[in-house]
């Protein structure tokens, strides 16, 4: 990073993560301000940095890095180059992705998967593909590799098939996708899929996975591969604030106090950190899925139950935004009893 000054567009979850791996790796770099389209839904100040609209930024000759996600990219250099600033770089995933490996072999020390040795077995995987009726079609080209699966959630929700496999078939929470999103297919995976590694990604949200990762895992007794985790600011605890009424996270709270009071009480120190795993989408070896699964759709369930208007009065998604909050607190919390390995995230548009 050449620049000793820039500005950052955004102030959300890729804007966080580029600011911190930027502040840690490269400390000449001095940041002026956090630029965004709309002033109203964003905190005045990120780190005594100023967040500022665009039309009070007037150094329209400092580089100014977009850091968002890659389908934004076109619209924000549009809104930059019709202002007059030119000196833009946009931040693919790509980019990111490295900038976060350097930023986390500096600090949190957990590797990424593609530097890790590769051995002579390759591992057995089956890893699920979340596909719901009403989703967008995807412009990026993608190959489906022979070990990911199309599941489509939600199906006991209508009679529009988009794939073969079904999240209603045998046991399952199917019908209640319209809170739970893809983590009906989570329930049913833990219940019915057989493999050495299990996983769940998104129809647009994957994990990146290579042939010669897949001899790394063995190799490496890698437990858990995890997307590297989004860095909030000042810490992920105000990061529900966003998706979440207060009522609903009190719920969830209450839920863990009941059935696992030892993670209620490590939650607070947890999200008093900054790293966040994103999305639900993960890929464990079958018994830490299972368990994982175990753990997660009874304190969901409680949730339910202690909500007010209860998940079964409603419709709106929010039990999956919890569950991402779950899965933070319980892979952070095992981070010293799991071989975890991160990999970058992809994201089709």
């Amino acid at each position: 990073m050449k620049t000793e000054e820039i500005a950052i567009y955004g102030a959300r979850m890729v804007a966080m993560s580029v600011y911190h791996a930027i502040k840690t790796l490269y400390p000449n770099c001095k940041v002026l301000a956090f630029l965004v389209t709309d002033k109203e839904n964003n905190q005045p100040s990120i780190d005594k940095i100023p967040v500022l609209s665009l039309e009070d930024f007037h150094q329209k000759e400092v580089k100014i890095l977009i850091a968002a996600q890659d389908n934004y990219h076109q619209e924000i250099a549009a809104a930059l180059e019709k202002r007059g600033m030119h000196n833009y770089l946009p931040i693919t995933a790509a980019t990111e992705a490295k900038l976060m490996e350097q930023y986390e072999q500096k600090t949190e020390k957990i590797p990424f998967l593609h530097t890790l040795r590769q051995g002579e077995q390759k591992a057995n995987l089956a890893v699920y593909l979340s596909k719901f009726h009403k989703d967008r079609p995807i412009r990026t080209p993608f190959e489906l590799k022979d070990w990911m699966h199309p599941i489509q959630s939600g199906a006991a929700l209508t009679d529009i098939s988009v794939c073969e496999q079904k999240d209603n078939i045998g046991e399952n929470i199917s019908q209640k996708n319209g809170n739970y999103s893809e983590l009906t297919s989570m329930y049913w995976i833990g219940k019915h899929a057989d493999a050495e590694y299990l996983g769940l990604f998104h129809y647009r949200r994957l994990l990146e996975l290579s042939d010669e990762d897949l001899y790394r895992l063995p190799e490496n007794n890698i437990d858990v591969i995890l997307a590297y985790p989004a860095i909030y600011y000042p810490n992920i605890y105000a990061h529900h604030q966003y998706y979440l009424s207060e009522q609903d996270w009190n719920a969830m709270k209450q839920a863990l106090q009941e059935l696992e009071p030892t993670y209620a009480k490590a939650l607070p120190k947890i999200f008093g950190e900054k790293l966040f795993y994103n999305h639900n989408i993960l890929i464990a070896k079958k018994e830490i899925f299972r368990n994982y699964c175990n753990w997660l759709f009874p304190i969901l369930k409680r949730t339910e139950e202690l909500s007010k208007p209860k998940g079964c009065e409603r419709s709106d998604r929010y039990i999956g935004y919890l569950g991402e909050n779950l899965t933070t607190l319980y892979f952070q919390y095992h981070k010293k009893d799991f071989n975890i390995a991160y990999t970058p995230r992809h994201m089709l548009i």
